[in-house]
């Protein structure tokens, strides 16, 4: 699936699990700056929402409570995300507001979060540079994801994907008995199974006759994988 129909779903899973104010934080926070940043950043690196959580509540050092607008946490570290604009919300922060704003952002840290500030004007017109400057924040979580799905695929399975992402996105059977000195019977099985994991797709041929070729499901982090 795509970004789209991910970010739907993934959405609509938190709505499912929350109520009273917390799902009407979700409902009004969940506005177009972060949407944007799960869109043009957080999509394009990982391909998925895992242990991402949109408007995570907090309390802060007065108890109160408060929303982050994300909260990633792949295990043992915690990362608070805050998409922010230059509104007028913003120009017009007093300084009571400002100190307090201050003052949170040290209590998310102390409380054992790593805080990012991303700036909505950039989503809009440079979201590589966030991606690169997030890229490079979160590069240790990545590399364990990167273990994590190498654990996924078997040796022959990564063979099969990296010439698969080498044959312009289309690979057929027989290319691959070829290619890996293989039985078409033990090429099949591979093909089912990453069929079954969302790695390849088979192609209809004319009027649903017998597939004889599979589409390649890219992902951004498919480097990792050879």
């Amino acid at each position: 699936m795509g970004f789209a129909e991910e970010h739907e779903k993934w959405l609509s899973r938190h709505k499912r699990r929350r109520t009273g104010e917390r799902l009407d934080r979700l409902e009004r926070g969940h506005g177009h700056g972060e949407k944007l940043f799960a869109e043009r950043v957080w999509w394009p690196l990982f391909g998925d929402f895992t242990h991402l959580h949109p408007e995570y509540e907090v309390s802060d050092w007065r108890g109160r409570p408060y929303f982050i607008d994300y909260v990633w946490k792949p295990g043992q570290v915690k990362f608070a995300i805050e998409i922010k604009g230059y509104g007028p919300h913003v120009q017009n922060t007093d300084r009571t507001r400002y100190r307090q704003e201050l003052n949170r952002e040290t209590y998310l840290q102390i409380a054992g979060y790593r805080v990012v500030a991303v700036p909505y004007d950039d989503l809009e017109s440079a979201p590589e540079l966030t991606i690169s400057l997030c890229k490079t924040l979160l590069f240790p979580c990545l590399l364990q994801k990167s273990a994590d799905r190498l654990s996924k695929y078997t040796k022959v399975e990564r063979e099969i994907l990296q010439i698969a992402a080498c044959s312009n996105g289309i690979i057929r059977p027989v290319d691959l008995v070829n290619g890996l000195a293989a039985d078409p019977k033990t090429i099949k099985r591979y093909i089912n199974q990453l069929c079954e994991k969302g790695r390849l797709k088979p192609v209809p041929g004319p009027s649903g006759s017998r597939i004889r070729k599979y589409e390649y499901i890219h992902n951004m982090l498919d480097n990792d994988l050879w």
